[in-house]
């Protein structure tokens, strides 16, 4: 094996499975499915931004893999005899990070996306040895910040975060450099004419300058949808890519269902800023909500399903087939319709609270979120299994974690496991029958008053950041009236839609609707949205699997 010349640090161990040799016999069953091709040194073969990029086989010769940087490269990686290209964004048809290029002559096999997710999904001992690969080396990339995009920032900056973040959960690499403590910060504000208030920036592949700019103005820019046919009738829709979207795009696809995922930000949900499950089937040891969410998204792209970043205004019902309406004015039909829109946390009324939203008020808990307040005082607000994993998360680095419940304890609204963990904790004091008051500060959060409500008795403390972990509204604003809805905004499905609510919504078939089907034929919904769903993790996806079954009776008529 060619052992890689490489910017991207990576141990010994991990060598072999990175950068993987293929024997002679996995490279013939590769070729049966794509073709052979002559190249020559020097011949470029991909550029960063290129979408729909083909993967790579080298049979013989060298391909290296750079990193362009203006009139400059870094050597990443070079693919030696029996090696292959290729990381997660060869399955998702979104544009390259690098520049591929050709060293030595070489003969390769060459296959395009649906011939590779063709190997993938009947090969399984090819399919498994790419797939690692492929994580990997996207890990890698992020770790090592080599990619095609740079972040300026400052840390007291609500956009920089929101952008660290919508970066990070699409597990997309970038370089970041901070406005008060990068030193040539300023040379490269100069060189693109951007002033201080204009921060936070977003220069895309080198040429492309974003000021403050919006999820969907990044996605666009690194062509996040650019293999996404948006007028194109599919099988299925699904709106939301958290864990029970994520699931129903995974057994959707496997088969066989033409699916798109439509996100509006990133995949993961509310589950997503879970800094670690530890009572999910299957991973004792635990796992973040962001890797969960990123192995599914992976394992669904692997099965063809495609994931849109783009905003749905309006479900629009009448007609068949019915049709997501987007911000951006396009229209996706779809013969069925998933809806997997999950709840965000209410907005409590405090006082001055979207003046210190991504300012010192937090909604998630994640490595971001963790590098601000390490060895500072935080609050927890909140008594569920999220509030709860963020304390035990943020207690590693915290000095001390203020845990605020309105109620008398815990035990009726968080696992058993996790109010142990606390209870061991030193650094965690849990504050019963405690709310919040007050916010101040000036453009940062810098102090906060909370108050017994039993005993009327009130603090200040000089806290800066509270993360605010609280209820759960549904994510039904866009429905438009298209779907009957419970008296707390969540959506009725199956028997939970009595005959009265079936005559209102104008039900038109003579069968009743199935299980997770809502008051629209062929439009169901999962997860947290749905009324009388149990708020876990592994209900969620459950959910999203088992809709897929109904989903086929619905197509079938």
């Amino acid at each position: 094996m060619t052992e890689p010349r490489r910017g991207a640090p990576l141990t010994k161990a991990r060598v072999e499975q990175v950068f993987p040799t293929l024997t002679p016999a996995q490279m013939r069953r590769t070729a049966a499915h794509g073709h052979t091709r002559a190249l020559q040194p020097g011949e470029v073969l991909v550029e960063p931004g290129d979408s729909a990029v083909p993967f790579f086989v080298v049979v013989s010769g060298e391909i290296e893999i750079v990193r362009p940087a203006g009139t400059a490269e870094t050597l990443v990686t070079v693919h030696g005899p029996g090696q292959f290209t290729g990381e997660v964004n060869t399955l998702s048809g979104r544009g390259a990070l690098l520049r591929m290029r050709v060293a030595k002559p070489a003969e390769v096999i060459e296959l395009d996306r649906q011939q590779l997710l063709a190997l993938l999904q009947t090969d399984a001992e090819i399919g498994e040895i790419l797939m690692r690969a492929f994580i990997l080396r996207r890990i890698e990339l992020v770790a090592s910040g080599i990619g095609d995009v740079v972040l300026v920032g400052s840390a007291h900056s609500a956009g920089t975060l929101r952008i660290k973040e919508f970066l990070m959960r699409n597990g997309h690499p970038y370089t970041y450099l901070d406005l008060e403590r990068d030193p040539e910060v300023q040379n490269l504000l100069d060189s693109f004419k951007i002033t201080a208030h204009e921060i936070p920036v977003v220069i895309c592949r080198g040429q492309v300058v974003l000021r403050n700019p919006s999820d969907q103005q990044i996605a666009d820019c690194l062509g996040f949808n650019v293999a996404v046919d948006q007028t194109h009738l599919r099988d299925l829709i699904i709106v939301g890519a958290g864990p029970s979207g994520l699931a129903a795009a995974v057994y959707g696809a496997s088969e066989g269902l033409d699916v798109l995922l439509l996100e509006t930000s990133s995949p993961g949900g509310q589950a997503g800023s879970s800094s670690k499950i530890e009572n999910y089937l299957g991973f004792p040891t635990g796992i973040s909500g962001q890797e969960l969410a990123g192995r599914a998204y992976t394992q669904a792209q692997k099965f063809g399903a495609q994931m849109l970043i783009a905003r749905g205004t309006r479900l629009a019902c009448d007609r068949v087939p019915y049709a997501v309406d987007l911000e951006n004015g396009a229209r996706i039909p779809a013969r069925a319709i998933v809806i997997a829109t999950g709840v965000e946390y209410r907005r409590p009324p405090y006082k001055n609270l979207s003046r210190f939203e991504g300012a010192g008020i937090y909604y998630s808990a994640t490595f971001v979120e963790a590098q601000l307040c390490g060895g500072s005082e935080v609050i927890v607000v909140g008594g569920g299994n999220s509030a709860g994993q963020a304390a035990v998360f943020l207690a590693a680095t915290a000095r001390r974690v203020y845990m605020l419940v309105r109620s008398g304890g815990l035990a009726e609204t968080m696992s058993r496991y996790l109010i142990r963990r606390i209870e061991e904790t030193p650094s965690i004091t849990l504050r019963p029958h405690t709310e919040i008051t007050e916010l101040e500060g000036g453009d940062q959060l810098e102090s906060v008053l909370w108050r017994n409500n039993q005993t009327g008795y009130t603090e200040e403390h000089a806290i800066s950041h509270v993360f605010v972990m609280t209820g759960a509204a549904p994510n039904t604003h866009w429905l438009d009236g298209c779907i009957a809805l419970d008296d707390k905004g969540f959506i009725k499905t199956g028997p939970d839609l009595l005959q009265d609510g079936l005559n209102m919504a104008r039900w038109p078939l003579a069968r009743p609707p199935q299980p997770l089907e809502t008051s629209l034929p062929g439009v169901f919904a999962v997860g947290d949205v749905r009324g009388g769903s149990i708020k876990r993790v592994a209900s969620a996806v459950g959910e999203g699997s088992v809709a897929i079954s109904f989903v086929h009776r619905a197509l079938q008529g």
